[in-house]
């Protein structure tokens, strides 16, 4: 079949939630993937990050097809022999207590507004149904009702009331924005360390070791998004660790499964996911067996083919050399590891152009926000890779 027909049947039969690109994917292997007439691109996007470790890893595929040859799902009624070790491994290698397993990122964040708020009312003492979370500007956490009840995107909000109740929603960046929000009530602030679909927004430095200490002395817990900052997308395994502190609370996914399969994890102390009793939270498919086989080869591939200290070291070859493309329609170049974007200013055309016609030079990012190029390679890419993707985009922005 040509590309063209795919897009028809897509545009017969799905839902037009989306408008990607006009490029049909069949094959993918570390940075590259293929179309279905054979055209080669570098993915720069990663699958929104899910990919860190690079398309098709063959440790990781190994580990799904020997996993799924033996048992792929039990539910939460029984025991399975994997998800104990990914507890223990996912533990040591982040310092937390306690993990509680779901699909998606999304669930992740919902099991974390449950899990503050029943610790609110148990252990903060806030009075029942009176339970506060503090998010930011510009936050994406995911797409559910609750969640797109907080964001102040208006295409996520619009048509979808009446919201949940129980969030108060501040600028990002400044601490002080925070202390002057916290009341009584106020149980957790819930905040990405980077917001990436925002436009790779990067807070001032020392921010999150403000938050940080404001949220201890008001006995108010830290959670941190670490859905697409984290598993070495920003050059650290956390992007906590640039400003060397510990969230009460880290949620992370994505990456998790390297794009294998929906994992996602929220990472606690054992004083907040301990108020949890059997039957008040849970899924069919978290912690499955097959999930969890995954997980922990994903996360032994980050670590023991130094794909992090690759992320850092890329990230900053990469940036670099976008901030030498003089063009006056761009605002700003910034990014975090291989958490990069450039900013066009608004009169500047918008960025959906500039993803297109790259497209056609054989790499493929996405905008977002209208006006922003985002690029996130997967943290497998070389030297030699990003000058091969920098020799296409610098012509491109400079048009």
């Amino acid at each position: 079949m040509s590309q063209e027909a795919f897009i028809n049947l897509e545009q017969q039969y799905g839902a037009h939630n989306y408008k990607p690109l006009d490029v049909v994917l069949t094959r993918g292997e570390g940075v590259w993937v293929w179309d279905v007439d054979g055209n080669r691109y570098m993915d720069c996007l990663s699958a929104y990050s899910a990919v860190n470790q690079g398309h098709c890893h063959p440790r990781i595929m190994a580990t799904m097809i020997e996993q799924a040859r033996k048992l792929t799902l039990t539910s939460r009624a029984f025991r399975n022999d994997q998800l104990g070790l990914f507890y223990k491994e996912l533990c040591e290698l982040t310092n937390s207590h306690k993990v509680l397993p779901m699909n998606s990122g999304a669930e992740a964040v919902e099991t974390v507004i449950k899990a503050v708020r029943k610790w609110g009312y148990r252990v903060k003492g806030v009075p029942e149904e009176k339970a506060e979370i503090i998010v930011c500007e510009n936050n994406f956490h995911g797409r559910t009702i609750t969640i797109v009840g907080f964001s102040t995107d208006p295409t996520s909000r619009d048509g979808f009331g009446p919201f949940t109740p129980g969030f108060k929603i501040i600028p990002f960046g400044n601490a002080r924005d925070l202390e002057n929000a916290i009341g009584p009530n106020t149980v957790g602030f819930l905040v990405e360390p980077i917001q990436g679909e925002a436009g790779v927004v990067i807070p001032p430095p020392g921010y999150l070791k403000q938050v940080k200490e404001i949220c201890q002395r008001n006995n108010v817990v830290l959670i941190l998004d670490e859905i697409q900052t984290g598993l070495g997308r920003t050059g650290k395994l956390l992007a906590e660790e640039h400003e060397g502190i510990e969230a009460d609370l880290t949620l992370v996914g994505k990456a998790l499964s390297g794009g294998f399969y929906p994992v996602s994890a929220v990472l606690s102390n054992t004083e907040v996911l301990g108020v949890l009793r059997p039957g008040e939270h849970g899924s069919t498919f978290g912690g499955n067996p097959l999930a969890c086989a995954i997980a922990r080869t994903a996360l032994k591939v980050l670590i023991e083919e130094n794909l992090i200290a690759n992320a850092a070291e890329m990230g900053t070859y990469f940036l670099e050399g976008l901030k030498q493309i003089s063009n006056p329609k761009i605002k700003e170049v910034r990014g975090k590891g291989l958490l990069l974007a450039v900013e066009l200013y608004p009169e500047a055309g918008g960025a959906r152009g500039y993803c297109e016609r790259l497209m056609e030079k054989g790499l493929l990012c996405k905008e977002t926000h209208d006006n922003i190029i985002r690029f996130a390679p997967p943290l497998v890419i070389t030297k030699k890779q990003v000058d091969w993707a920098l020799e296409r985009i610098i012509p491109v922005l400079r048009s």
